[in-house]
């Protein structure tokens, strides 16, 4: 049977290298008394304010001291694939920026670092005093006071309260906002994903899964104090090594009502809607090396969520997994009578599992219609956030949704004003697509359905509106945005009127899932309340795309003798005996460089990661950069629900391969000479 470790049993928490931790409750004594190793706060502080986040959904890191950022290729793909041009395909030839000047300005990213951290738990729940819509708005007013940021201070200041423990505790953390990002290097996409979807979540690898950006302040490659000095010699075997990143979700805590409905009905619809999606751009793809280029970054999406999802179905259909996880979930209710609010906990338990049963029968009407999955396009999702971000500034600023408040202005407008290229081809091809989906899910009787084809199918009906719609215009979304709602009841572009026309019942649906949430952020917190009367504080919440740390030991699986590092020689191996067949063909500078054989391309370790990970810094004890998080194998996929030491793996690129390709491929004598200077 697979070992289950949920947060609320502590006992296994010990047996393994589990944890994405806080870091202002870092896992100290657990680190000294498995490895012997004392945790110092200076040593934290400097990785946390060393670690970055990307808008975009990962991880990386800080590696000089003028704004020299690490991540992964995949990471900055779309950002990547949206300086491109038919003209100059970056994802496909690569790109070195020979001087600072000609390094690419990225026209809508923003980075985030972590400066500070508080526990503001108590003055959240001290205004939530209601249930249902009552306690949505207070808890609401309440997030958004403490997000607020003096407005000469928002270019460069973000503040989120982050909600831990499923609604158990409630952290304030303060960021240092960076918006003027530089594209400085990145290598081809055939070396950096070498092996495609076939190699995917395996092991052994041989990715190049790295590209470097530069954060600038005013005009300028911003000073920073904290970076990762470079480990050139990369990781070794058996050293403990940690990791800092960003990891996106996990659901640990969940009931095991939840993962039973995981399983059985959220899983199984992200994964119909992957795939469909998938076999669309592959063959939209193959009719046109355009469509190939433009189509690229979302098509590497798409087959890493769709494979990532089928890892983790695999292992939520295993009847031991799921034995292992109620059985742990029993153990714990029987504790229960054993503490205070024990009582209360247990009412818990049985209020989550009607809500599943709710939702069950409601469908996934609030995700196609509110979260957009019957309307995938660039154009459509433009529109909505215009007209929404309409709507919510009629209201006081305590009573805006996430992501529309004064506080939140920087982020949103970086994205509706974005110059990047939007190509009406594939908008059109990915929103006909959609609503077919949409018309699937819901029937197509059913009134938003036939309100929203207007009579036509649904190809026909996405020609349509895509053909009349304006907003790839940036000067068009700014008259929008900065008209209000009076300009928006005016637009008769067609996207806009379309979600217009949804509006009401986006909002609807949208204020079903917020009272069904805070229902489950009461009824968690009162489990978790149990939880810590009974162990304490000392295990580690659910990831939530903010900064955690995890540590483990680099490597092999003695189960199948697989090794911890493979190196350049099984590189050029391994394409030999494909014949240079894609995907496994290596761009060709590659095959006259002198590259050296014996040197550390990718390794695993035992670190704990999920999603959102990715560009993740691995560190050594002394705070050395010695890799670069980019995958988990196979076994890892399942690290979602449950974490599996023996077989489960992060994998990662060894710092010493990221810096012999610069060296000897790519010739980058000047970044070469940068992140060895970081070392000094």
């Amino acid at each position: 049977m697979r070992t289950v470790c949920l947060w609320i049993v502590l006992c296994l928490v010990a047996a393994a290298d589990e944890g994405m931790w806080l870091f202002n409750r870092p896992p100290a004594e657990l680190l000294e008394e498995r490895y012997g190793y004392k945790l110092e706060q200076d040593w934290l502080d400097h990785l946390r304010e060393s670690s970055v986040r990307f808008n975009t959904g990962g991880s990386g890191s800080f590696v000089s001291s003028e704004g020299l950022i690490l991540t992964n290729h995949h990471v900055g793909a779309g950002i990547i694939a949206a300086l491109s041009t038919a003209e100059e395909d970056l994802i496909q030839d690569g790109f070195v920026a020979a001087t600072r000047e000609a390094e690419r300005p990225c026209r809508d990213l923003e980075l985030n670092v972590l400066v500070s951290i508080r526990d503001v738990t108590d003055e959240v729940e001290a205004v939530v005093s209601g249930d249902g819509d009552e306690a949505v708005m207070q808890r609401r007013a309440a997030m958004a006071k403490l997000e607020a940021v003096p407005e000469g201070k928002r270019d460069r200041l973000r503040r989120d309260v982050v909600t831990l423990y499923k609604g158990g505790a409630y952290h304030l953390y303060e960021y240092r906002r960076y918006t003027d990002v530089r594209l400085v290097m990145a290598p081809e996409s055939a070396v950096a994903a070498f092996g495609g979807d076939a190699d995917n979540f395996e092991y052994p690898r041989y990715c190049l899964d790295f590209c470097l950006f530069r954060a600038y302040e005013d005009g300028k490659p911003a000073r920073v104090e904290h970076f990762l000095k470079w480990g050139a010699s990369g990781a070794q075997d058996g050293e403990l090594v940690f990791v800092s990143g960003h990891p996106g979700s996990t659901n640990r805590a969940l009931t095991h009502a939840q993962v039973k409905r995981m399983r059985d009905v959220r899983t199984p619809y992200s994964l119909e809607r992957l795939k469909r999606r998938e076999v669309l751009l592959s063959a939209w793809s193959a009719r046109d090396l355009e469509n190939r280029r433009r189509a690229k970054g979302r098509l590497i999406g798409t087959q890493n969520g769709r494979k990532a999802l089928d890892g983790r179905l695999a292992g939520l259909l295993d009847p031991g997994f799921m034995a292992g996880h109620l059985q742990a979930e029993q153990a714990f209710r029987e504790r229960l009578s054993e503490v205070d609010g024990g009582e209360e906990a247990e009412a818990a338990f049985i209020e989550i599992e009607a809500l599943m049963e709710r939702q069950q029968k409601d469908g996934f009407r609030g995700a196609l219609i509110g979260g957009g999955d019957g309307f995938g396009c660039d154009l459509f999702w433009l529109a909505r956030d215009l007209v929404v971000a309409a709507r919510e500034r009629q209201k006081p600023d305590a009573e805006r949704r996430s992501g529309f408040r004064e506080a939140d202005r920087v982020s949103l407008e970086l994205g509706l004003f974005s110059e990047d290229p939007i190509y009406r081809n594939l908008n059109e091809l990915l929103l006909g697509d959609s609503l077919t989906f949409f018309c699937e899910q819901l029937g197509s009787d059913d009134p938003t359905v036939v309100q929203v084809l207007a009579g036509r199918s649904p190809q026909a009906r996405a020609a349509e509106l895509v053909a009349g719609c304006k907003l790839d215009q940036v000067e068009l979304r700014k008259r929008l945005y900065e008209g209000g709602m009076e300009a928006i009841q005016a637009s008769t572009d067609p996207m806009i009127a379309m979600a217009r026309a949804l509006d009401e019942e986006t909002e609807l649906l949208q204020e079903r899932w917020e009272r069904d949430n805070e229902a489950l952020k009461q009824a968690h917190a009162r489990i978790a309340a149990a939880r810590f009367a009974m162990e304490g504080e000392s295990v580690y919440p659910d990831a939530t795309f903010s900064l955690r740390l995890s540590f483990g030991k680099v490597s092999g699986i003695e189960d199948g003798d697989i090794p911890f590092n493979t190196n350049f020689g099984g590189l050029f191996a391994r394409e030999e005996a494909q014949q240079s067949t894609p995907p496994f063909n290596l761009p060709e500078r590659w095959k006259t460089a002198a590259v050296e054989g014996s040197v550390a391309l990718n390794f695993i370790s035992t670190n704990d990661i999920t999603g959102g990970n990715s560009g993740s810094p691995v560190v050594n004890g002394a705070g050395e950069l010695v890799g670069l998080i980019f995958d988990a194998n196979l076994d890892g996929l399942t690290n979602d629900v449950a974490y599996d030491e023996r077989r489960a793996r992060a994998v990662s690129v060894d710092a010493a391969g990221i810096l012999h390709s610069l060296d000897a491929v790519y010739q980058a004598d000047h970044l070469v000479a940068e992140l060895r200077g970081s070392g000094d």
